[in-house]
């Protein structure tokens, strides 16, 4: 098992850190950064905490970039780093040329994992799919292994949606209970609708998903209903619109 560091200890790097120890790989062989959270995670998880960021990078094997990414080139720039290292970066909308000439001889991909990783769940793009990387990054969930930097970041828009899919989980929930039904049955039938969803697209991977819709659109009932008004309030247009913004921001557009 590689030796695994963080620079960067937030929220996504105790995900990260959560998922790992959930899969088997032992506490002692994970270090975090002192700053930010990392004194909390490692007493909380038992794991390493470094005496700086660079005998971080001195013991680690694979270093995972979780900083914000307007400080992730100088968060790199300011270890050395040696050629049979890899950086993992998960800082959204950083280029990986960018990443790459901060890193000197270290090897750099890109992942973008969601706080899923965490239960062993959702899955996780990469670029480029070097293979040490992947092998590692499939301990926490499944790996898609893109092609190329720009259908990465396509794949990046998707943590945004991961979010709003939770904001969909509060609002139904919400409702249910404003309705009579108890927060926590609420909340219970609310998620596993969302998760059951996901399961039977998963299930018919040949089957379109527009398919799998028609099939639940029986004519005059009450999904049709509802997709009739959400039709008419603009819900699909707003929900790609959502998209192309978080997508633009990635490449360092202006949203139109």
């Amino acid at each position: 098992m590689p030796a695994i560091g963080f620079l960067g200890a937030g929220h996504l790097a105790g995900y990260l850190l959560r998922g790992f120890l959930r899969a088997g790989v032992p506490a002692g062989d994970m270090t975090v950064s002192r700053r930010g959270m990392g004194p909390e995670l490692a007493a909380r998880h038992g794991v390493n905490l470094a005496a700086d960021n660079q005998r971080l990078a001195d013991g680690c094997d694979v270093l995972f970039l979780a900083v914000r990414p307007a400080q992730a080139v100088a968060a790199l720039e300011d270890v050395r780093l040696r050629s049979d290292q890899i950086v993992v970066s998960v800082c959204a909308g950083v280029p990986l040329g960018r990443l790459a000439a901060a890193a000197g001889p270290a090897t750099v991909v890109r992942a973008m994992p969601v706080s899923a990783v965490a239960i062993g769940t959702g899955a996780l793009p990469l670029y480029p799919d070097e293979p040490r990387a992947r092998a590692l990054l499939a301990r926490l969930g499944p790996v898609l292994g893109l092609a190329s930097e720009t259908d990465f970041e396509t794949a990046t828009a998707t943590a945004a949606l991961y979010g709003w899919v939770h904001d969909l989980i509060a609002v139904t929930a919400g409702w249910l209970t404003e309705r009579g039904l108890d927060p926590a049955t609420a909340r219970m039938l609310a998620a596993r609708t969302f998760a059951a969803a996901a399961g039977m697209v998963e299930d018919e991977p040949e089957t379109p998903v527009g398919d799998l819709v028609a099939r639940l659109t029986t004519p005059g009932g009450i999904t049709a209903l509802g997709l009739g008004i959400l039709a008419d309030r603009g819900v699909p247009k707003s929900l790609a619109a959502a998209l192309d913004a978080v997508d633009a921001k990635l490449r360092g557009k202006s949203p139109d």
